[in-house]
C-alpha cells in the first residue's frame, strides 16, 4: 500500500466512503421500503422492483452482504489514513490522534449518517436502483454470507430467538384505516369517508342502522278502510308494513304501487289488499350488517323486519339503510323538516330527538358511548 502515490491513496479513501454510503443508503431504504408499493410496481413489470422483492424474501443474506461490505470498507479507510498519515508527517502521536478523529468524523457523518437519513426519506428512489448492484453482489459473496450467517444464526438459536419472525405482511383493518387516514390530497374526501364507512360495518349489526319502531311507517288492517285509503293516497313510502290490531302482529309487507291501478278505480278493498301482501321477512336483533346484505343480494327481498328474541319487533332495516351507512343520506323520504339538524344563531347544535346516537356521533366527530 506504501507503493501506491499519495493521490492514489486519497482518491481510494473517497472511494470507500463513497461505497460505504452506498452501504449505508441502502440498508435504510430496504427496510423503509414500502412492500405493498413495491409488490405493485413489480406486478407492472418493473425489473428493479422485482429484483427488490427477492432480495427482501432473504433478509438475512442481503443485510449480511451490506454489514460485510461496510465493516469491512470502514476497517480499510483507516488503514489507508494512518498510511498516509505516517508517510507524510511521521510517527507524530498528535498527528496520528487528529486523523483519526477527522477520519471517524467523515465515517459517520458522510458514510453513516448523511446517506441513512437520504435512504429513509426517499426509500424507494434508492431502494430500486440499489437493487440491481446489491442482487449480483450477494450471488457473487454467497459463501462469505453463508459462513458468516452460519454463526449468526447459531446464536440466535441458542437465544431461543425465532429465525423466521413474523413474515407475514398482510394489512389489518387499523392499519388499513390508518393508511387511508394518511391518504391526504391522494384521495378525495369523499372517497376516503366511504373507506372508512366501510371498515366500521365489520362491528355493527342491523341495530345500528335499522329504522326504529317508533318511527316505522305502518298501516294497521284493523282500522276503518277509510283510513286505510287514505294512508295509501298520503303515506311516503312506496312499501308498508302492514299489521292486524299490534304492530308485532306484522301479516306482511304491501308494495303501494300494486294498489295505484285499484285505488285509481276505486275497485280496491279488503280481501284484495290482504291479497297484495307479500311474506314478510324477520331477521334477529344483533344480526351483522355485511350478513344482512349479502341475502338483501341473494334473496331479492328490500325489507327485513327486526325482532328480538321475544318476537317482538324493534325496527326494520332496508338496502338503502346500509348503504347510508357507506356513502351517507341519499334519499329522502320523510317529508321536508322532518329529519332537520343544524345549528341556531347562539351557537347550539339543534338536532331531531329521533336521531340515533351513532349518526350523531358521525356527524359532530363524537365518541358518545
Amino acid at each position: 500500500m506504501d507503493n501506491l502515490p499519495l493521490w492514489a491513496q486519497i482518491c481510494a479513501i473517497f472511494l470507500l466512503l463513497f461505497l460505504s454510503g452506498f452501504f449505508s443508503i441502502s440498508e435504510t431504504s430496504m427496510m423503509a421500503l414500502n412492500r405493498h408499493r413495491l409488490k405493485y410496481l413489480a406486478s407492472q413489470g418493473s425489473l428493479s422492483a422485482r429484483t427488490t422483492q427477492g432480495l427482501l424474501a432473504k433478509t438475512d443474506q442481503l443485510l449480511s452482504v451490506i454489514l460485510i461490505g461496510n465493516n469491512l470498507i470502514n476497517t480499510i479507510i483507516p488503514v489507508l489514513t494512518t498510511s498516509i498519515a505516517l508517510r507524510t508527517f511521521g510517527h507524530n502521536n498528535v498527528v496520528l490522534s487528529i486523523t483519526t478523529g477527522v477520519i471517524a468524523f467523515l465515517i459517520i457523518v458522510f458514510a453513516e449518517i448523511a446517506p441513512k437519513i437520504v435512504g429513509a426519506t426517499y426509500p424507494e428512489k434508492v431502494a430500486l436502483p440499489a437493487s440491481l448492484v446489491l442482487a449480483p453482489l450477494m450471488r457473487i459473496a454467497r459463501p462469505l454470507v453463508w459462513f458468516v450467517n452460519l454463526f449468526a444464526n447459531a446464536i440466535l438459536a441458542a437465544l431461543h430467538i425465532n429465525l423466521k419472525g413474523n413474515r407475514d405482511q398482510r394489512l389489518s383493518p387499523e392499519e388499513l384505516r390508518t393508511i387511508v387516514l394518511e391518504t391526504g390530497s391522494f384521495m378525495p374526501t369523499k372517497h376516503r369517508s366511504i373507506l372508512l364507512n366501510l371498515f366500521d360495518l365489520e362491528n355493527i349489526s342491523v341495530d345500528d342502522v335499522m329504522i326504529p319502531r317508533r318511527r316505522i311507517e305502518a298501516l294497521d288492517f284493523d282500522a276503518p278502510f277509510d283510513d286505510i285509503l287514505h294512508q295509501l293516497e298520503t303515506c311516503y313510502h312506496n312499501k308498508l308494513v302492514v299489521y292486524q290490531g299490534d304492530i308485532d302482529r306484522v301479516l306482511g309487507v304491501l308494495h303501494v304501487r300494486k294498489t295505484l291501478s285499484a285505488l285509481h278505480n276505486q275497485e280496491l278493498e279488503r280481501d284484495t289488499l290482504r291479497e297484495l301482501l307479500t311474506e314478510p321477512y324477520f331477521v334477529p336483533a344483533g344480526t351483522p350488517v355485511f350478513q344482512q346484505l349479502q341475502y338483501f343480494q341473494e334473496s331479492g327481498h328490500r325489507i327485513a323486519i327486526v325482532v328480538d328474541e321475544y318476537g317482538e319487533l324493534q325496527g326494520l332495516v332496508t338496502p338503502e339503510d346500509i348503504i347510508e351507512e357507506l356513502i351517507g343520506e341519499f334519499t329522502s323520504t320523510l317529508p321536508r323538516g322532518a329529519g332537520s339538524r343544524g345549528w341556531d344563531e347562539n351557537g347550539e347544535c339543534i338536532v331531531p330527538g329521533s336521531m340515533p346516537l351513532r349518526e350523531l356521533n358521525r356527524w359532530l366527530k363524537l365518541t358518545l358511548p
